[in-house]
């Protein structure tokens, strides 16, 4: 059985300008089928959640504290904590002492933790030339750099953006 999410059909009449509305479509389409295939995929770490995934990543990059972590993908320090635990139990991370600050622990990938993101990416990048396999080079550079674009003006908006006090603190007062 393949999950199809069928394309918008036009909006007349919609505010907003037509290109937002037919990527903001798209983006959620794509979004969709992500989430519902994820189920589906391949798992190269039976007991590794592919949403855990990005921690890996992130700490292969850079080693780095929990909080960093947490920093890094707009998530509470408590989750992130649990999750870290779990990918530390499974030996894919160790902790250890930070050089700056003897009291915080650094987190960095183990050699099982490399070579699982090894075997990711190699999965990964063979799915998506597999979805672009009848698009010219040319195509394919194009989206590559504007899906780049597009993911840095993401990560870049105020909608990223943590709150700050005063907003926390109008959105409590508007709540009752």
């Amino acid at each position: 059985m393949q999950l199809s999410v069928s394309a918008p059909p036009g909006r007349p009449g919609r505010p907003g300008p037509a290109a937002a509305v037919t990527v903001g479509d798209h983006v959620i389409r794509v979004m969709k089928l992500l989430h519902a295939g994820r189920h589906r995929a391949p798992r190269p770490h039976p007991q590794v959640d592919p949403l855990d995934y990005p921690y890996l990543f992130r700490v292969h990059a850079a080693p780095c504290r929990v909080s960093d972590l947490a920093t890094a993908f707009h998530a509470e320090i408590s989750t992130v904590s649990r999750t870290v635990s779990q990918l530390v139990d499974l030996g894919l991370m160790s902790k250890g002492p930070d050089p700056r600050d003897g009291r915080a622990q650094v987190l960095t990938l183990t050699p099982e933790g490399a070579a699982l993101i090894a075997q990711i990416r190699v999965m990964r990048d063979q799915w998506v030339d597999s979805l672009l396999a009848d698009w010219s080079p040319q195509e394919r550079d194009t989206f590559a750099s504007l899906l780049g674009r597009f993911a840095d003006a993401v990560e870049q908006s105020s909608f990223m953006a943590e709150p700050d006090q005063q907003d926390l603190q109008s959105q409590s007062k508007d709540a009752r």
